[in-house]
């Protein structure tokens, strides 16, 4: 079993124990312990694209369009030699998905792994792209594709309202590998950049 990786921690994703408020489960639900764990190994799905598809009853979090936030992981963990971070947006109920941030390569650390760099980045400040569609309800999700260890990727999903003017945000869909028929399965890449 994959134990301690890593865990998105805010925006609070749907039914984490580490919330700093935890809303009110849904009807029927639970609190996942298991956060930290990947949703897919080696081409195997182990649970479905942000890990529960119930959204939390009310969002957590209110952005507005244009601004900087915050984005934080649970302290400690496993960073697996960094790998591709990826934070998107959807309007859709999640089963789309448009990029609004990218930490590429050495996601976790402060740079290079080979050149010193250390896994000691437990937080992003993620500029929101000004021309975000105002929405009541959007999903947030971070995915994570790690650069060795185990082919894994790794997934969490906040539910968010967003301020911001009317229209329609186009973008990078969301890289998904190492997860499922259909998906590729990326070899490691320590070191391969």
């Amino acid at each position: 079993a994959a134990l301690a990786h890593m865990e998105i921690i805010n925006p609070c994703p749907r039914y984490s124990p580490h919330c700093a408020t935890t809303p009110t489960l849904p009807p029927g639900e639970s609190i996942d312990y298991n956060m930290n764990t990947p949703i897919g190994s080696n081409g195997s799905i182990l649970a479905p694209f942000c890990r529960r598809t119930t959204p939390w009853p009310k969002v957590t979090d209110t952005w507005t369009a244009g601004q900087a936030v915050t984005v934080q992981f649970y302290p400690g963990g496993a960073t697996h030699s960094g790998g591709h971070c990826e934070f998107s947006i959807s309007y859709d109920g999640g089963n789309t998905f448009v990029v609004v941030h990218q930490e590429l390569k050495y996601c976790f650390f402060t740079g290079a792994p080979s050149a010193g760099g250390v896994d000691t980045v437990r937080s992003y400040t993620i500029n929101l792209p000004a021309n975000l569609p105002g929405t009541d309800r959007a999903v947030f999700a971070w995915t994570w594709v790690n650069a060795a260890g185990n082919r894994e990727f790794y997934n969490g999903c906040g539910d968010i309202a967003i301020k911001g003017s009317a229209g329609s945000y186009t973008g990078k869909k969301v890289t998904i590998a190492n997860y499922g028929p259909g998906y590729p399965v990326i070899p490691e890449f320590l070191g391969n950049y």
